[in-house]
C-alpha cells in the first residue's frame, strides 16, 4: 500500500507475484480479454463484489480509478460534466466538416504527448484492448524522433535529435565530475550558450541531483525555478532556453514563479535527463497517439470500461458534495444543460474533477472536517489551450514537436498527420485538407505582434490570427517548408474557451500551475471523510506535474486509499514512482546530513 508521509513523500508498492498470478486468474475467470489485461498481469479481484462507488469527472484520472475499481469487482458509475469521455484529454469533432462518408475534422483542447518517464499510465493503457483485434492502445504510440527550437526570422533554429541516447553509460558516468562534463557537454552542443552560463546551469542541475528530499521538499519548493538559475543575470538566450522554455512552452507555468522543486525534479530529471538517458522509463522521451485522442485511446477504454460494467453518465454537472454525521451522503447533480437537480448515493464517492470546479462543491461543515480542502483555494490554475489549422498541404516543420522561443504566446506545435495511421483527406472532412497542425497557446497575458492586445483580450478570431502570424515568423526559414496563408483552410478551438475579446474571458478546461511554496496546498488522495477520495492532477503524487501521469497515479491513490478504508483484500494498484539514479544515493544522504545541520549543498557555490 501507498502511503503519504508528513511532506507528501510516499515509498513504491509493487503486487507480490502470488498477486500477480490471483490477479491474472481472477482475470480469466471474468471473462477479460486474454489478450491487454490479462497478459499485463492487471489485478483483479472479487473484492468489493456489491459496493458501490460514484467516480465524479469523466477524464484521465476518474477513467483510470473506474477501471481499477471495476476490476476489483467494485460497481462504478462515472458522471461526466461533458457528453463524451476523455476530459481535456478528449478530441472533439469540428461541427458540419465532415461529407462524402468522412468523419469530421478532428479538434482537441491541445495535442497530447506521453513522455517515456511516464510509467503509471502506459501501464494503464497496456490494460486496454484494442477492439476487434489484438493488442493494445499502448500500441498506438508513436515516437516523435525530433525537436526544433525555433527564434523568430531570420535567426537559425536549433534541431535537435530527441532519443534516448544509443551509448549506454559505463560505470562512474554519474560521479560529479563526470556528469558535470557531461552536462555541460551536451548542453554546449545542443543550445549554443556562452560558456561560462553553460557551466553554470551544470553545476545548478548537479546541486539539484545530489539534494536529499527534505531540502528538494522545504527548501527548494520555496525558491522560484528563475531565481534558483539566477536567470537574471543571464543572457536573453539562458533566459528564453532554460527559463521560460522548460516552464511556461511545457507546463503554463512561469519561470519566475514556479517552484524549483517542480521544474527540476520532473521536467529536467525526468523528462530530460533520464528520458534521454533511458533510464527509468517506459519508451522513447517524446510519444504521440496514431491517431486523434478519442480514436486511438478513449473510445477504446470506454469499450473496454462498458465491458467490465462500468455505467456513465453524461451531461451530469456536480455541484454539491452532502455532508453529515462524518461522511458523505450523497452528491447534488443537474443536467450541464440547465434542469431540476437530483441526489445521488453509493457507498464510496470519488472525486476526480479539475480542482477548480471540485472546490466549489464543498460546504463549510466539509471543508472543517478535513482542513485540506479548504487549503485548495489557494492552488492556482492557468490558461494552456489550443488551436487547430486544417492545411491543404502537409508542410511538415520537425518530426515531433517545435516551440517557438521568442513567440510571446509561448507556442508549441506538432503537425499531426506525419504520425497518424490514417489518409487524412480521404478520412476526415470534405476530402481538402491534408494536415492538421495543432498549437499550444501558453501564454494567455502578454500582448500579441499583430493587434498589440494579449490573448483574453482579442477576439477568437485574432486569436487565430495572432497564433497564425507568431507560428509563420517563427517556423518559416528553418529549413522546412514554409506555412503559407494559401494553404490555410480552417480552423479550431476547443468551445471551453468563452468571452474573448469582452469582459469576461472564461476558460472551463484550465491547467494546474506550480508556484513556489503551494506543495503544502496540495491534498492527499485520502481525506478524514472515510467515504471521500481525491484524484486528479493537483493531488499530492510523486510525479508532481499537472500532466495525465500525475491524473492516472492520482487514482491509484485514491483507489489504494479507498480499498483501505473498506478493508478490501483486492491487491492495491501498483504506482511507480519517478527513478532516483541510486550512483548519487550517497551524496543525496550525506545532503540530509548537511540539511539537517543547517548547511548548504556540498555543490551549492552560489
Amino acid at each position: 500500500m501507498s502511503k503519504a508521509g508528513p511532506n507528501g513523500r510516499t515509498r513504491r508498492q509493487f503486487l507480490s507475484q502470488a498477486s500477480r498470478a490471483a490477479a491474472v486468474g481472477g482475470a480469466l475467470a471474468l471473462g477479460a480479454p486474454a489478450t491487454s489485461a490479462a497478459a499485463a498481469g492487471a489485478p483483479r479481484s472479487g473484492g468489493g463484489a456489491g459496493r458501490r462507488v460514484a467516480v465524479l469527472g469523466g477524464g484521465v484520472a476518474g477513467l483510470s480509478a473506474a477501471q481499477e475499481l471495476a476490476e476489483r469487482g467494485y460497481q462504478v458509475t462515472v458522471y461526466e460534466y461533458y457528453r463524451q469521455l476523455g476530459g481535456k484529454a478528449r478530441s472533439m469533432d469540428v461541427p458540419g466538416t465532415g461529407t462524402g462518408g468522412r468523419r469530421p475534422l478532428p479538434g482537441e483542447h491541445g495535442f497530447r504527448f506521453f513522455p517515456g518517464f511516464y510509467r503509471n499510465l502506459p501501464d494503464t493503457m497496456r490494460r486496454i484492448p484494442l477492439p476487434g483485434r489484438t493488442g493494445s492502445v499502448h500500441d498506438n504510440l508513436r515516437n516523435g524522433t525530433e525537436a526544433l527550437l525555433a527564434y523568430d526570422a531570420p535567426r537559425q533554429a536549433l534541431l535537435l535529435p530527441f532519443q534516448i541516447l544509443t551509448t549506454p553509460l559505463a560505470p562512474g558516468d554519474l560521479a560529479p565530475d563526470n556528469l558535470r562534463r557531461t552536462l555541460t557537454g551536451v548542453l554546449d552542443t545542443a543550445l549554443h550558450l556562452p560558456a561560462t552560463e553553460v557551466a553554470y546551469f551544470a553545476d545548478r542541475l548537479l546541486v539539484h541531483l545530489t539534494s536529499c528530499d527534505r531540502r528538494r521538499d522545504e527548501q527548494w519548493e520555496n525558491v522560484p525555478w528563475w531565481q534558483f538559475i539566477r536567470a537574471d543575470r543571464m543572457s536573453h538566450d539562458y533566459q528564453r532556453l532554460l527559463g521560460a522554455g522548460l516552464t511556461r512552452d511545457l507546463v503554463a507555468t512561469k519561470a519566475e514563479e514556479a517552484s524549483t522543486r517542480t521544474v527540476a525534479r520532473t521536467i529536467v530529471e525526468a523528462f530530460l535527463l533520464n528520458g534521454l538517458l533511458g533510464r527509468g522509463v517506459d519508451g522513447q522521451p517524446d510519444r504521440v497517439l496514431n491517431a486523434p485522442t478519442s480514436e486511438a485511446w478513449i473510445d477504446p477504454w470506454a469499450a473496454h470500461l462498458d465491458s467490465l460494467g462500468v455505467r456513465v453518465r453524461f451531461g451530469t454537472e456536480v455541484q454539491e458534495l452532502c455532508y453529515a454525521d462524518g461522511r458523505i451522503t450523497g452528491v447534488r447533480i443537474a443536467p450541464s444543460a440547465g434542469g431540476p437537480a437530483e441526489t445521488i448515493t453509493a457507498d464510496h464517492y470519488l472525486q476526480a474533477m479539475p480542482v477548480e470546479h471540485a472546490r466549489a462543491t464543498w460546504g463549510p461543515e466539509l471543508r472543517v472536517a478535513d482542513p485540506q480542502l479548504a487549503r485548495c483555494d489557494l492552488i492556482r490554475t492557468d490558461w494552456m489551450t489550443g488551436v487547430q489549422f486544417y492545411l491543404r498541404r502537409s508542410p511538415r516543420l520537425v518530426h515531433g514537436h517545435a516551440a517557438a522561443l521568442d513567440s510571446p504566446w509561448s507556442l508549441t506545435a506538432v503537425h499531426q498527420a506525419q504520425f497518424w495511421d490514417r489518409d487524412f483527406a480521404a478520412d476526415y472532412g470534405d476530402g481538402t485538407a491534408r494536415d492538421c497542425l495543432s498549437i499550444c497557446v501558453s501564454e494567455w497575458d502578454r500582448p500579441g505582434v499583430l493587434f498589440g492586445r494579449t490573448a483574453k483580450e482579442c477576439t477568437r478570431e485574432q486569436v487565430v490570427e495572432e497564433v497564425w502570424e507568431q507560428c509563420k515568423r517563427a517556423f518559416n526559414g528553418t529549413g522546412g517548408e514554409p506555412l503559407r496563408d494559401e494553404d490555410r483552410l480552417s480552423w479550431f478551438m476547443d468551445p471551453a474557451v468563452t468571452g474573448l475579446g469582452g469582459p469576461n474571458p472564461a476558460n472551463r478546461e484550465q491547467l494546474l500551475v506550480h508556484p513556489a511554496g503551494t506543495l503544502q496546498h496540495r491534498p492527499t488522495a485520502a481525506t478524514r471523510v472515510p467515504n471521500l477520495f481525491l484524484a486528479g492532477d493537483y493531488v499530492r503524487t510523486d510525479v508532481d506535474l499537472a500532466t495525465m501521469e500525475g491524473a492516472n497515479e492520482s487514482a491509484r491513490r485514491a483507489v489504494n486509499a479507498l480499498l483501505d478504508a473498506d478493508g478490501s483484500t483486492a491487491p492495491r494498484c501498483e504506482v511507480q514512482l519517478l527513478y532516483r539514479a541510486p550512483e548519487l544515493a550517497a551524496l543525496q544522504l550525506i545532503d540530509e546530513g548537511r540539511y539537517a545541520l543547517g548547511l548548504p549543498n556540498t555543490f551549492d557555490l552560489g
